[in-house]
């Protein structure tokens, strides 16, 4: 299934893309997409039976807000340096444990929603990544079926990045993460019935028209099933929680002097395969 939420900011309503790409409305069925429908093999199963019975009303996509596909998100944890091309782009070695950082969830908005660049920035950086959302409580998971067991579904998300905050001004990475609008998600949550292999997804990126990013989730170094395996080690991850895997090579920081980081008025657009496709416009904050 593809899930997701329409309509204005904080007042989304759960809706389904159905196989002829209608937009379908569930707003009937679940009060909203989140960690609790997520968890609930009956709600699911009662979204699935009113989607192949054809009972969903119909919604009317024309200047319809798509909104982030997940609500009430707990956690959003990032895998930094996880493809073996973006790490030679960087000149950096390929971490030997995945390396882990946050993001805060208010960071999260729309896929067309704006990004804004922050105030005094100038390496504003892009980043498209395959955006992992737990459907199942995990803590201490020993293998990778299980791990894979516990993934709801996928989506697309763009880890924007503030190279000179992030690297530069001293401590963690934080800083340059956690900025207003650095993390559009969606459009779609993706059930993990239909993405059959996580590792076999090309990922795709334009700025203002130009492919800057063009990869495959095969390139990555610690694959989706290690990645959700690890991070529970560490912490409890909960259903509706996001975990974006890391991007491949292509992103300003990697290009030659001058390098193009992204200013107001630029469009990025991105996109995975089954996974749909989003756009923004930057705008200074």
């Amino acid at each position: 299934m593809k899930l997701l939420r329409v309509g204005t900011a904080g007042a989304e309503r759960p809706a389904l893309l159905d196989a002829g790409g209608t937009l379908r409305d569930l707003s009937g069925v679940v009060p909203d997409i989140d960690g609790a429908l997520l968890v609930d093999d009956g709600a699911l199963g009662r979204v699935r039976a009113a989607a192949d019975a054809g009972e969903l009303p119909v919604l009317d996509a024309a200047g319809l807000r798509t909104g982030p596909p997940v609500a009430r998100i707990g956690k959003v944890v990032c895998i930094g340096l996880n493809y073996h091309d973006h790490a030679r782009e960087t000149g950096a070695e390929p971490p030997t444990e995945p390396v882990v950082f946050f993001k805060a969830a208010d960071t999260v908005v729309g896929p067309h929603d704006t990004v804004l660049v922050p105030r005094g920035s100038v390496k504003t950086d892009w980043e498209v990544e395959l955006a992992v959302v737990i459907g199942r409580t995990a803590r201490y998971l020993e293998s990778h079926e299980q791990a894979l067991a516990h993934v709801a579904g996928y989506a697309v998300a763009h880890d924007v990045s503030e190279r000179e905050f992030q690297i530069e001004r001293g401590g963690t990475w934080d800083k340059g993460k956690n900025c207003e609008t650095f993390n559009p998600l969606g459009p779609w949550l993706v059930t993990a019935d239909e993405v059959p292999d996580p590792q076999a997804l090309s990922l795709r990126l334009w700025v203002n028209g130009e492919l800057k990013q063009d990869g495959t989730t095969a390139e990555q170094i610690f694959p989706v099933a290690e990645v959700v395996r690890y991070v529970s080690q560490f912490m409890t991850l909960y259903p509706g929680d996001v975990i974006n895997t890391g991007t491949p090579a292509g992103v300003a920081m990697g290009r030659p002097e001058p390098k193009p980081f992204l200013r107001a008025g630029d469009v990025v657009e991105l996109e995975i395969d089954g996974l749909g496709r989003q756009r923004q416009e930057l705008k200074d904050a």
